[in-house]
């Protein structure tokens, strides 16, 4: 059986916030600034996978809906230049 961090689907529990969501394992993961348009459409019952990934800028990402969106544990900070230049780079 896939880890709840490696491939397990998961649902979501909370995402009141537009920026934060909180999954059924109750993990908390902040979405980066970019990538928030790209959640619009989830749902409680959308099936959500978290994975590691070596992006400059996030630790993680979700991928759900056909779509990956690069996340940070809630709590962290995100590398503010890199965001910026990510951002203005229209990634």
């Amino acid at each position: 059986m896939p880890t709840k961090r490696g491939g397990q689907l998961m649902k979501i529990r909370s995402h009141s916030e537009s920026h934060i969501v909180e999954l059924e394992d109750g993990s908390r993961w902040q979405i980066f600034p970019g990538d928030i348009d790209l959640t619009l459409d989830w749902k409680p019952e959308t099936d959500l996978v978290v994975v590691a990934n070596n992006d400059e800028i996030s630790t993680h990402a979700l991928i759900g809906n056909g779509v990956t969106v690069r996340v940070i544990a809630a709590g962290e900070r995100w590398p503010v230049q890199k965001v910026k230049r990510a951002l203005k780079n229209g990634g």
